[in-house]
């Protein structure tokens, strides 16, 4: 293959080839995933908050033994064990520490002070000002067009406000897919993009093939943000869960809740009172209905029973937009330089410019 390069201070900062980050899905950035991603040039990051602390570390050594390439480990910030995997990260010698929920200072200078970049996730300007002014060494930002738990603002918007406001390298993440994408994120004054779903749809994911088959099948108005799941903007292929709790009123959902929940605490393990008590704790001062305090605590089964049991009918499927514009399976590799390439491409074309 063809190597394009472009250098950012993304690839100086944690040592890629490229400036491409695939994201750490719950479910689905696993070993093989993540280190076809680094051995194609990208920074490719580990799901931990769906793995045991023993399970992480296994996992690590797996992609370390696969890729002497740099990959992460996201974590959540929140997580009563996050010490724990703190340490793994450092014992283990991994690059990049990225966080789906902004960490404390503490944490941030623990992991810096022992050679780790800190690399949060942020939906906000003020999310973006906060973790750079206590250590991070980068932030992606991700825009209202991304996947899972999602903002409101357009990354097209929520991009430069964060570029402005901030003095390190930003990765844009909410809408990429390709070449172009990178160069318009580049232009905006992003040192890269960050790539969940279009690294979901690769034949080096480990996502069922009928599930892989509903996300290609996807046009762009079958991916809905809905409120129904846990209470908070999820951006989710539609399916036949969602429709029917859009549907539903709070009795009706809470039927559906419990059946589902019934099917999820088997998978679990988890009694009645500790679901709820789950459910609870994640309720964070919203206002859930007793369908939505089931269905939070259940969240990682319910992507679980889509993405490693290929349950369609009893999981949900998060998704970014850009699934309805997408439509192969190439390996990691076939995706990095075909990106790299179109984005080469891109800046022979643009007026003035010459790759």
């Amino acid at each position: 293959m063809t190597e394009h390069r472009i250098e950012t201070p993304l690839t100086r900062l944690v040592g890629v080839r490229h400036p491409l980050v695939q994201t750490g899905m719950g479910w689905v950035a696993g070993p093989r995933l993540v280190s076809a991603a680094a051995e194609a040039g990208a920074l490719g990051i580990l799901a931990s908050a769906t793995m045991t602390v023993g399970q992480l570390r296994a996992a690590v050594r797996e992609v370390a033994s696969r890729t002497e390439a740099p990959f992460g480990v996201n974590l959540r910030a929140d997580a009563a064990d996050a010490g724990d995997r703190v340490r793994i990260i450092v014992e283990e010698g991994v690059r990049v520490a990225s966080f789906a929920l902004a960490p404390s200072r503490e944490l941030i200078a623990r992991l810096k002070d022992a050679g780790v970049v800190v690399i949060p996730s942020v939906g906000a300007r003020r999310h973006a000002e906060k973790v750079a002014a206590w250590g991070a060494d980068a932030v992606i930002v991700q825009g209202g067009e991304g996947g899972g738990h999602t903002g409101s603002v357009a990354t097209s918007v929520l991009l430069p406000q964060v570029v402005d406001a901030v003095d390190i390298p930003v990765i844009a993440a909410g809408g990429f897919f390709d070449g172009r994408g990178l160069i318009a994120a580049l232009a905006y004054g992003a040192a890269g993009i960050a790539m969940g779903t279009r690294f979901l749809l690769t034949s080096d994911s480990t996502v069922p093939p009928a599930v892989q088959a509903r996300y290609l099948a996807a046009a762009v108005g079958d991916i809905t943000v809905t409120t129904k799941v846990d209470g908070l903007p999820h951006r989710m292929l539609r399916s036949e869960l969602v429709e029917a709790l859009e549907r539903s009123g709070r009795t009706a959902a809470l039927l559906h809740a419990v059946r589902r929940a019934a099917s999820f605490r088997k998978l679990s393990g988890l009694s009645w009172g500790q679901m709820i008590r789950d459910g609870l704790a994640m309720k964070h001062g919203r206002d859930l209905s007793w369908s939505q305090v089931l269905l939070a605590a259940n969240t990682p089964m319910l992507l679980r029973a889509s993405m490693v049991e290929g349950r369609t009918d009893l999981g949900v499927m998060a998704s970014g937009q850009v699934a309805g514009v997408i439509g192969d399976l190439p390996s990691c590799a076939e995706l990095v330089d075909r990106i790299m390439a179109e984005a080469r491409a891109t800046l022979t074309v643009l007026p003035g410019r010459q790759a």
